[in-house]
């Protein structure tokens, strides 16, 4: 059973709230079908309001449910946690889980790799040490607060990612995380229709820097255009720089990198000294996210040589590059499951990995690409701009919306594989394409919904995680 988190005294001092005696908070959630129990049931407001949901996860075994008004359909004298607003009451126990802990605590920005930096100091430091993650994405005004109060009072590490939409929403999570150490992997075009210019996103990233306290160590991408404002942003704020890249002014650089289909290695001056890191996942862009991964582990303390033997083994997720094999009647092919994120960088560095992987006899490198979005009118340029990219890749192409229709038309005529408005419309027709021996990557924003073209490809073909002896492809 998972350690006591809460109990009632500490939920009433924390949030200012009222609730029962008794209480023993094990978990902290806000998704009423995977309420277990012990778990405090946040009730937040999106789409739905989350005090709607109440009822079914107390029945589902929830200790006790947060909520700024009575709940629909619950019994009198039901386990609950009244606050004045269920989103601020959140942030007060995310302030308070912060305040009591001990932990050594990393916090990651960028507009491309920081889930996967975040992913990679996850695995590290869980090598040396008890060590607390954000799960996926949590990022926001509220994945933020639910993965402090998630944070085991045993965790000897911490490590928060921090995202943005529009302007403002970087500092107040900044100020609410208090890391010892940040990092901003790169800034790029992401986001560019909400913020109007690669200034305004630098400046947006930059704002990370205002949770830190004078003398802190703050990693930043020394390859970036925007590194010179970053730098002045922390020289003002009186903290220390830790550059990290390819140019020859990071303290901790990459020298070389070779790239293989299922890995790579990156060979890397850390601080001066020479060392060499192979990667169990392919693509350069993985060999500078854990560069700079190394030199956040390093500022917070961590080993190096017991870090960078944990770092070996590191492997991305699922929408994250990760490789699935799918069994098909004649034998198999691979996807390249990168559904989760499709900003022009980090479509250029999927593309870049589907381009060394080796596909079986008598198959195809195939890119099933979706929108980029909230790229306002930069979009439809940002769109072509991938072109020679995807020529280079990939021998079919399909392409789901209404940006990447541009893309399509621009396609030679015996790369095309299909175009739709939509992933549930595409997805049938790429399960179908696909033969023995492809190499699939299916990439775009979260909003393109690529992840449904990724369950029907493994839904029909029995997709399953290749074994350590098993290569690309037969």
């Amino acid at each position: 059973m998972s350690p006591v988190l809460w109990t009632s005294e500490e939920l009433r001092a924390a949030t200012g709230g009222t609730c029962p005696e008794g209480l023993e908070i094990r978990s902290v959630g806000i998704d009423s079908r995977a309420t277990g129990p012990g778990e405090l049931f946040v009730a937040l407001r999106d789409a739905r309001d989350g005090h709607d949901f109440v009822a079914d996860a107390l029945a589902r075994g929830a200790a006790a449910a947060l909520v700024d008004h009575d709940p629909p359909g619950i019994a009198p004298g039901a386990p609950l946690l009244r606050v004045g607003e269920t989103l601020e009451g959140l942030r007060a126990l995310g302030a308070a889980a912060r305040a009591r802990s001990g932990a050594r605590i990393a916090a990651i920005t960028g507009s491309v790799g920081k889930t996967t930096t975040k992913e990679m100091l996850r695995h590290g430091l869980a090598a040396l040490a008890p060590t607390h993650a954000a799960v996926a994405s949590y990022n926001n005004q509220w994945g933020l607060p639910l993965t402090l109060a998630r944070m085991p009072r045993e965790a000897e590490y911490g490590v928060l990612e921090i995202g943005m939409n529009h302007r403002g929403e970087i500092a107040p999570l900044a100020r609410l995380a208090r890391p010892h150490v940040a990092a901003i992997t790169t800034v790029e075009a992401a986001h560019i229709g909400h913020l109007g210019s690669l200034e305004e996103i630098a400046e947006e990233k930059a704002d990370i820097l205002q949770g830190l306290a004078p003398g802190a160590p703050v990693v930043l991408p020394r390859d970036a255009a925007s590194f010179p404002r970053l730098a002045a942003r922390a020289a003002e704020a009186g903290l220390v720089v830790i550059p990290f890249g390819s140019d020859a002014a990071a303290e901790y650089r990459l020298l070389d990198y070779q790239g293989e289909a299922e890995g790579g290695l990156a060979r890397l001056s850390l601080r001066g000294e020479a060392r060499d890191l192979r990667l169990a996942a392919p693509g350069r862009h993985l060999a500078l996210n854990a560069l700079a991964a190394i030199a956040v582990a390093e500022a917070l303390g961590a080993g190096r040589e017991a870090f960078l033997a944990a770092l070996e083994s590191f492997r991305p997720g699922a929408g994250r590059g990760g490789r699935v094999v799918l069994d098909l009647p004649g034998g198999t092919a691979l996807l390249l499951d990168d559904s989760y994120n499709g900003q022009p960088p980090a479509m250029r560095a999927g593309l870049g990995v589907l381009g060394v992987q080796p596909p079986g006899p008598g198959g195809r490198r195939i890119a099933v690409l979706g929108d980029m979005r909230e790229l306002g009118e930069y979009g439809p340029a940002l769109h072509a701009s991938l072109l020679p990219d995807v020529l280079a890749a990939a021998d079919m192409v399909f392409c789901c919306g209404a940006l990447m229709r541009g893309l399509y038309d621009a396609l030679p005529e015996n790369r095309r594989g299909a175009h739709r408005d939509s992933s549930e419309e595409l997805a049938p027709l790429v399960r179908q394409a696909v033969r023995p021996g492809d190499v699939i990557l299916v990439k775009g924003s979260l909003g393109s919904r690529m992840a449904v073209v990724v369950r029907g490809l493994t839904s029909a073909a029995q997709g399953r995680t290749p074994t350590p002896r098993e290569g690309a492809l037969p």
